[in-house]
């Protein structure tokens, strides 16, 4: 489960292309994605159309409270941001410019200020992992997930 920033974020369409690119490796380890934003639907379904996995809109932020995601100002003034921000913005206005892409909204909901933060979620609910972003671009990668998904389930198969 990720919860990602506001629909058309750079950095976090940037990140669900490469989850996107991977989908069916992610799959195969067992992992089934849900990516929440704190966006209304209206304004996440322009950005979400092709992906394919679950897209939650909570715009009034109600799972990143139950699940404590934060929001502040280092998600892009920590200097290991600047780059990874740079370079989705640069891919982000070369998609608008090509018409493959949509720009984000002026002033969206819940705000620019958002962290990530990436659970795996147990069958049975249990969070067995967890990444509390620091900055925009702290998240897993798919290797990551395939790794903590493969673990799990090494871990549960040696159990009686």
């Amino acid at each position: 489960m990720q919860f990602r920033r506001f629909a058309g974020c750079p950095v976090c369409n940037l990140h669900l292309r490469s989850v996107a690119n991977r989908h069916a490796e992610i799959e195969a380890s067992g992992v089934r994605e849900v990516v929440f934003f704190h966006s209304t639907a209206e304004d996440l379904l322009p950005h979400v159309d092709v992906l394919p996995f679950a897209v939650v809109a909570d715009p009034k932020k109600r799972f990143y409270r139950e699940f404590g995601v934060e929001q502040g100002r280092r998600a892009v003034l920590n200097p290991r941001a600047w780059w990874p921000i740079a370079r989705a913005v640069a891919h982000s206005v070369t998609g608008i410019l090509t018409r493959t892409a949509r720009p984000p909204a002026a002033n969206p909901e819940g705000g620019r200020y958002g962290l990530p933060a990436d659970f795996l979620i147990a069958p049975d609910g249990r969070i067995v992992a967890c990444k509390y972003g620091d900055h925009v671009d702290d998240q897993w990668s798919v290797d990551e997930v395939v790794d903590l998904a493969l673990q799990y389930q090494r871990r549960n198969a040696e159990m009686p």
